[in-house]
């Protein structure tokens, strides 16, 4: 994964944990459920991309191997 990408992953990832925590602070049960669940999905999301492009970067290496 590229550094800015997982740059900008890593930021938005500690915004959604701030906001989580800023919801148990003030006591908002509607809003601390939702930036909980956007939260799982981002992280969800981050890892899916990252795996993904793991298994691209994967595929063509072994290509490239074959050709030699």
């Amino acid at each position: 994964m590229q550094r800015p990408l997982a740059f900008g992953f890593a930021i938005i990832g500690t915004v959604f944990l701030l906001a989580i925590a800023y919801f148990i602070s003030s006591r908002q049960p509607w809003m601390l459920l939702a930036s909980t669940l956007l939260a799982l999905g981002f992280f969800g999301f981050s890892f899916a991309y990252k795996a993904r492009m793991r298994r691209k970067q994967e595929s063509e290496q072994n290509q490239d191997a074959k050709n030699l």
